[in-house]
């Protein structure tokens, strides 16, 4: 819908990406990003300067199967359908543009958004196919304790200690709608959906669950960590590799996001 105050069209993109190629999502100096490769392109396949804002910013190595960017554009888009196709074609290195649709010109692909759900897999069986999308783990784990320490998450509203040092957060208060874990074959995937998150947060929430399901820590370690706010006092970052967004929420009335299959029918 056209925009009073940029005299422009804005439309929302859903797209997905493999982490693997990309320094993450945002643009920056000396390294190849999501933002920069799609700002290029449709710059070059609409004639005129594109700048997309995303829903977040996934850091190198993370995956996407649900990301949401929008942009501005001086005239109205007249086949989406037709631009989706043409930049499927024209997109190369792991990236596929699910849907574009106009949307209020007050929508705002960030700001807007009322959720964001990540997904890890950890991946308990040697898989050739999984290695760029799992962390690998033969160790022995409790699957029951993971979950036990899991739920103690949405107690809480401060995650500073798995907020990536000198970050530059006004808050780090999320709140955690859900978190928890399935188990599907050989895999264990992690499911949490929030308001918001901080940097490097789900890495090393996974990282720290991790070590209570290892025996290195117990549950109330795992309280005590959250209530210490203090970087330091958590375990390590997972891997990147194992990282997925899945889902952005919008309100449905401005913006509905394309039915997907449950994120582990994927694998």
């Amino acid at each position: 819908m056209l925009s009073r105050e940029t005299n422009k069209f804005r439309y929302f993109l859903e797209f997905a990406y493999n982490g693997k190629f990309y320094h993450g999502w945002q643009i920056q100096p000396n390294a190849l990003t999501v933002q920069e490769v799609l700002n290029k392109s449709f710059s070059t396949l609409l004639d005129q300067e594109i700048n997309m804002l995303g829903a977040g910013r996934t850091d190198t190595g993370v995956h996407a199967a649900h990301f949401v960017a929008h942009m501005d554009v001086q005239n109205p888009i007249l086949d989406p359908d037709d631009l989706v196709f043409r930049a499927n074609r024209f997109l190369k290195g792991g990236i596929r543009i699910d849907t574009i649709q106009a949307v209020p010109s007050d929508l705002h692909a960030r700001f807007s958004a009322l959720s964001r759900t990540y997904h890890y897999i950890i991946s308990r069986k040697k898989s050739p196919f999984l290695e760029d999308f799992s962390w690998y783990l033969s160790r022995d784990m409790n699957f029951a304790s993971i979950c036990e320490a899991t739920e103690i998450l949405s107690g809480f509203k401060d995650f500073t200690s798995f907020a990536r040092l000198h970050s530059d957060n006004k808050t780090n208060d999320c709140i955690i709608f859900k978190a928890n874990w399935k188990q599907e074959g050989d895999n264990w995937i992690f499911s949490i959906r929030a308001d918001r998150f901080l940097r490097n947060m789900v890495r090393a929430i996974v990282g720290t669950l991790v070590d209570v399901g290892t025996g290195k820590i117990n549950t109330d370690d795992f309280r005590t960590i959250i209530l210490a706010k203090d970087r330091s006092a958590a375990g390590q970052s997972a891997p990147a590799q194992g990282l997925f967004l899945t889902n952005v929420e919008y309100q449905e009335e401005k913006f509905r996001t394309t039915p997907r299959p449950p994120f582990f029918k994927f694998f």
